[in-house]
């Protein structure tokens, strides 16, 4: 445990890619099976166990430490872990020799059988013996939240580095593996051939695209690429094998128990890619009715009625036990073609292809993709194979402009992690008329990007200085901010106040020179979505911009 610890440790510390990939391979290569195995579980977010432990810290806390004074110190630190960490000695003066502390596997191996009621005594022994930094590890490993700017793909690459191995050999055969991984680091210690994955419905890594650029645009040869329309869904990867079909995010989580019902009308052996959307009468929903499906664990007759699940494919890794990564696009998409019409899947369909020969016809296609609710267009290599990963050259994602409005800051919430001593989370508000005939703010997003550190720093200080009230974390500001935030569209939302929910809300630029009082009015969001509604009314159907 405390080899792990100290990693995570100087993994905060440590802003560069290249060096958090030399600690970790580091880690990996000096540290025994399971340990590493069960570290590496932790860094991919694939522990098979987490626990709602607020409660459970703050029984613990509570005879070492006066429970007022914990909530201050959780509000200026900014993270329960490492404040349960910092004052667990308090208030202690003998508990005798500490216990030994345990190892990495130890915890996992407890963690994984132990009954609810015994966490709290369990958590106090392994907490008296460890260190303040050990403590911390502890806890954010039990929370599985490790927050320590480590991705999974970035555990995977450091991994790959330090056995001389490929990424993405290990992307292939991950989602076949299980914690410990002992089969994986046999494979790459050189004592084993690599994991079989054969005849599992695993993820397979997916293809991705870069933004289309403007050189980018100047050089295309539209000849040389297929065009399609950008579906304002999530991505996702359907996988069949026998009577098994699992669903998988761009990231390779199984997504499938929020959709049963689309599960349940599949049975085939391919791997496939496309878009998950909400579908009723042939049109596709606003992404914030997919929101409701997302992340929920039980799905009942309501949700299954209201929120219809469909998948739009747009290519194929695998038919029938045939690999078909290494064709061309073109021809990947005629099997996809004939496959689906073969097959006929319920609950979907292929995305339609763009048919247009000139740039400017191109440009002017993508330009009209709001006013029917698509994202904009995809751009592919007619010979282009299916690779792993962000190729250049490839594939393009080229996205209608951002809508953008003038909002003011209302409340600013301190972030987490190298952000915890920050007010970096900002809810933002428009002007609406009271029933009295004054004014107020109502808020309509919450956005916590598109700005610089010498900016979050200026924003800080603005918030510090411009506080009227506190709820915890939070802090509530004097309307006198104006930020310009950018987002990809707008919908209706009874879970809102205002309303509305914006869709990828995020900072565009910091106002400092405009009064908040010409910020923007509700009606103008509003306004928004009636233009965006009224449009798709007229036009039902993608192809009506041709």
């Amino acid at each position: 445990m405390r080899a792990f610890a100290m990693l995570l440790d100087r993994l905060v510390f440590t802003p560069g890619r290249n060096a958090k990939i030399k600690l970790l391979g580091d880690y990996f290569r000096a540290t025994p099976d399971p340990d590493r195995g069960w570290a590496l579980a932790a860094l991919t977010d694939g522990l098979p166990f987490s626990f709602p432990v607020r409660r459970t810290l703050s029984e613990l806390v509570a005879p070492r430490l006066d429970p007022e004074l914990f909530r201050l110190s959780r509000d200026y630190v900014g993270d329960t872990a490492e404040t349960v960490a910092l004052v667990w000695e308090t208030g202690v003066v003998d508990i005798g020799d500490p216990p030994e502390p345990p190892t990495l596997a130890e915890i996992a191996d407890t963690l994984a059988i132990i009954d609810r009621s015994r966490l709290g005594p369990q958590l106090e022994t392994w907490l008296d013996g460890l260190d303040a930094t050990g403590r911390w590890a502890l806890l954010k490993l039990l929370t599985g939240a490790l927050r320590v700017g480590v991705s999974a793909r970035l555990a995977k690459t450091a991994l790959a580095a330090a056995f001389a191995r490929n990424v993405d050999d290990i992307e292939e055969v991950w989602h076949g593996l299980t914690p410990p991984y002992a089969n994986l680091f046999a494979w790459l210690d050189g004592d084993a051939p690599p994991p079989d994955i054969s005849g599992a419905p695993v993820f397979r890594p997916m293809m991705l695209a870069n933004p289309l650029e403007d050189p980018d645009w100047v050089g295309l040869d539209l000849s040389q690429f297929a065009a399609e329309w950008k579906w304002d869904g999530i991505r996702v990867q359907v996988a069949g094998a026998g009577d098994e079909i699992r669903l998988y995010s761009r990231t390779g989580d199984d997504i499938g128990q929020s959709f049963p019902d689309l599960l349940e009308a599949f049975k085939f052996e391919a791997v496939l890619d496309g878009e998950l959307l909400v579908l009723r009468n042939g049109v596709v929903a606003p992404f914030n009715d997919l929101q409701q499906r997302l992340n929920r664990k039980s799905i009942g007759p309501k949700l299954r009625r209201e929120y219809p699940p469909h998948i739009r494919f747009y290519d194929a890794l695998m038919l029938e036990g045939e690999d078909l990564r290494g064709l061309s696009f073109l021809e990947r998409r005629a099997a996809l073609e004939a496959w689906h019409q073969r097959i006929a899947p319920p609950r979907t369909d292929l995305s339609e292809m763009v048919d247009v020969r000139e740039k400017n016809e191109l440009s002017e296609i993508r330009d009209g993709t709001r006013a029917i609710g698509i994202e904009g267009l995809m751009l592919k290599r007619k010979d282009s194979p299916y690779l792993a990963g962000r190729p250049k050259g490839h594939w393009y994602k080229w996205k209608r402009a951002p809508l953008t409005l003038d909002c003011v800051m209302m409340y600013a919430q301190r972030g987490s992690g190298k952000r915890s001593s920050f007010y970096s989370d900002y809810t933002f508000g428009t002007w609406r008329e009271d029933a009295d005939g004054g004014e107020s703010l109502v808020p309509v997003g919450k956005a916590y990007s598109g700005f610089t550190d010498e900016e979050l720093r200026k924003l800080d200080r603005w918030v510090r200085n411009n506080t009227i009230d506190r709820f915890g974390p939070v802090r509530s500001v004097t309307p006198g901010l104006v930020l310009e935030v950018a987002f990809d569209s707008v919908h209706q939302s009874t879970r809102h106040k205002s309303g509305v929910a914006m869709r990828f809300p995020r900072i565009h630029r910091i106002r400092w020179d405009k009064p908040a009082e010409e910020a923007d009015r509700l009606e103008t969001v509003l306004g928004m979505i009636e233009t965006v509604s009224a449009d798709k009314s007229r036009k039902s159907d993608e192809g009506s911009l041709l």
